[in-house]
């Protein structure tokens, strides 16, 4: 980004929200500059086999890949680097990153999630993300657990519903709490006990990942899975708009209205940030929607023609 470069449109976030919007706003002829901090979660996907129109699958790279590849044929800018704080002027808005600032007459925040991890070491989590053995997303991909024998790190609510979508692919699941005894209540205890979920306490400690999956140490010793899902939750990425002042809910994600308007104007949001079924396909449709409404917000204040 040169020093106050001017744009229509600023996407923070180059992933599948981020540069759908980007594709749709470039071919409105709209001069749009995606900045990229480089950490998208769907690049950690080794293989998505429920994306529409790949029936072999496709890794998180080549279709990130392959959509900053259409943004940028059709005249949008990929920047790498991190918007670092944002601020108004005027009826502007300036992103300021290690690289300098871009003012935009419109936002698009599709800044994502983080997904919690267990207490495992960067490289055998990513060796074992590659294999299969540590998965993220059931409804993604609990097709290829089907009739395995699978662990869920976590508990409360989110490990108790996780567990029991999980239940629907295969007889062969465990709970195990991340960090000591389960946080359970009896209601809780009950329904897993019916759909014949194994609970056991942790701490989950010790992974190594081997020909049989994923095994670790738990309350009751050695465990091993053919496939382990953590469900500890999410970092949601919405400082920026929670420093312009845009309204969040109580986990963070920030609301939007059916048109991914947030409530400051000329900000909008679209993907994971927003409260949402965090899928590669809705995120793609809400940066549709976000980047047409964007074209038609801005044609009201300014319509131009060629």
């Amino acid at each position: 980004m040169a020093e106050a470069e001017d744009c229509d449109v600023v996407i923070v976030g180059g992933g599948p929200a981020g540069l759908t919007a980007a594709i749709y706003l470039a071919r409105f002829h709209l001069r749009t500059i995606v900045v990229d901090a480089g950490h998208s979660r769907a690049e950690t996907i080794p293989l998505t086999r429920n994306h529409a129109g790949y029936p072999g699958g496709i890794t998180g790279t080549a279709l990130v890949a392959a959509m900053r590849e259409q943004a940028v044929e059709y005249g949008a800018s990929v920047v790498v680097d991190r918007v670092e704080r944002m601020e108004r002027d005027g009826d502007s808005f300036v992103a300021h990153g290690s690289a300098g600032s871009v003012r935009a007459r419109a936002v698009l925040l599709a800044t994502g999630v983080f997904n919690h991890r267990p207490a495992i070491d960067d490289a055998l989590h990513d060796a074992a993300l590659a294999a299969g053995a540590l998965r993220y997303c059931p409804i993604c991909d609990g097709y290829e657990v089907t009739d395995r024998k699978v662990g869920i790190i976590g508990t409360s609510d989110r490990g108790t519903k996780e567990a029991l979508f999980l239940r629907g692919y295969t007889g062969d699941v465990t709970l195990v709490a991340a960090d000591g005894p389960h946080d359970l209540t009896a209601e809780q205890r009950g329904r897993l006990a019916d759909a014949g979920v194994v609970l056991i306490d942790g701490p989950a400690r010790d992974f190594t990942l081997g020909g049989d999956g994923l095994s670790f140490t738990a309350a009751d010793g050695r465990l091993s899975f053919a496939s382990v899902y953590p469900a500890l939750g999410s970092e949601i990425h919405s400082e920026l708009a929670e420093a312009l002042g845009a309204k969040t809910e109580n986990a963070g994600c920030v609301i939007v209205d059916t048109h991914q308007r947030t409530s400051i104007k000329g900000l909008y949001a679209a993907g994971d940030v927003v409260l949402g079924l965090d899928q590669i396909s809705h995120a793609m449709g809400e940066g549709g929607v976000a980047a047409t409404t964007i074209r038609n917000d801005l044609a009201e204040v300014r319509p131009t023609y060629r």
